[in-house]
């Protein structure tokens, strides 16, 4: 699959902006990870300040999905760290959005994966296996359901409920 810029994206898929399945997600995140452009299938995961769910799924074979965590948009805490970062590359995860902070960011700007998140805190969530997989999440008052797909790049981030071609 050729990739496609959220800009074109846009351009080309007005009607499905227009309808609502495509949405672009406010521009509330920070880029983290080597691939700076990245895409593939969604995940959900709903924590709030625990992320033992969040290394579960990056534990199981990403190819090429893009684990999207609400994490409540805490700020108190990180959901990912540079292990995290390091395991989701490992497993083939194209990247990861996180409604919430990460920490280790130089480990993480280090793996060859895509990150967004809104911000970086020194620490580490709590570890209690509490939250939900594979429902839907809203974020930046987006509603994002597992199995769409999330297109990332310098000019933003687009949930789509199908995959998008040019």
């Amino acid at each position: 699959m050729a990739f496609i810029t959220t800009a074109e994206a846009c351009d080309s898929n007005v009607p499905l902006l227009a309808s609502g399945d495509l949405r672009v997600l406010p521009p509330i995140f920070k880029i983290y990870g080597q691939s700076r452009a990245f895409s593939g299938p969604i995940a959900t995961l709903k924590v709030f300040e625990d992320n033992v769910l969040v290394r579960e799924l990056l534990e199981t074979e990403g190819e090429g999905r893009v684990l999207v965590v609400d994490g409540g948009g805490s700020m108190r805490c990180a959901l990912v760290g540079g292990n995290l970062g390091q395991l989701a590359q490992t497993m083939g995860w194209a990247g990861i959005l996180v409604n919430g902070c990460i920490r280790d960011v130089d480990e993480i700007n280090g793996c060859d994966i895509g990150v967004r998140a809104l911000g970086s805190h020194p620490t580490k969530s709590f570890k209690k296996g509490v939250g939900e997989k594979h429902v839907a999440v809203h974020i930046g008052g987006t509603l994002i359901c597992d199995g769409e797909w999330l297109y990332a790049d310098s000019d933003g981030i687009l949930i789509s409920r199908c995959e998008l071609s040019l």
